[in-house]
């Protein structure tokens, strides 16, 4: 008497996590080799990317602000009646 053993069932999403796989273990070292092991994208690195883009982004809007915030004074002072005006000299 033999007892088989059940065979795993082999179906399209099996292939096609296998293929997966290997495409991103041959991107992996593809990308290795090409761009050099201290150059590799890592979480942290995006991650410190993203920090240093907030920042620039923050200081680009509080240049703005600051810029709208002078014409906005400007304009105000330029709207002030004669009699409040001082000559120029």
């Amino acid at each position: 008497m033999s007892i088989s053993e059940p065979q795993p069932n082999i179906g399209l999403t099996t292939i096609s996590r296998t293929v997966a796989s290997l495409a991103v273990g041959v991107v992996h070292t593809l990308e290795r080799a090409v761009v050099g092991e201290g150059r590799m994208r890592t979480a942290r690195g995006n991650a410190w990317e993203a920090v240093c883009a907030d920042r620039a982004r923050a200081d680009q809007r509080a240049e703005l602000n600051r810029l709208v915030a002078e014409l906005t004074a400007a304009r105000a002072a330029g709207h002030r009646p004669q009699r409040d005006r001082q000559p120029v000299a």
